[in-house]
């Protein structure tokens, strides 16, 4: 199946989310627009309980495909893969990202390569955190 769209690399080093559609794509490009949106703001609501920041500030988040059919594949990582949430935070992940309208089913994946490093938070996570 193609995705409509792949959202990569979420906060390299403090870039904005990129959006990469897909030539044909079954999803309208204003819908995916607002799913794209949407999707950032759902995943902006999870936090990782020792750091005072959301997961896609501290680029957790290493990529998000909608796929025509509306369903969501996410990739993220943890600061540390002995993280004490990481049974855990992927169903957080697929409950915020569920909730937004439109979105079919979600799948959320945990990678470990390449291994998270604090050069993927964006400059709001870095301010709030004083690593600057």
């Amino acid at each position: 199946m193609e995705s409509a769209t792949s959202v990569t690399d979420a906060n390299q080093g403090g870039e904005e989310l990129r959006a990469e559609v897909a030539t044909g794509s079954a999803i309208p490009q204003d819908e995916l627009e607002r799913l794209t949106t949407d999707i950032i703001g759902a995943l902006k609501t999870v936090y990782d309980p020792e750091i005072p920041c959301d997961i896609y500030e501290l680029g957790l988040i290493y990529k998000v495909d909608i796929e025509d059919d509306r369903s969501i594949n996410i990739d993220m990582t943890l600061t540390a893969p002995g993280c004490p949430v990481a049974g855990e935070m992927p169903g957080w992940v697929e409950n915020a990202v569920s909730a937004v309208a439109g979105v079919g089913p979600v799948n959320v994946d945990m990678v470990f390569d390449p291994p998270w490093t604090a050069d993927r938070m964006s400059d709001e996570a870095r301010v709030a955190l004083n690593w600057y």
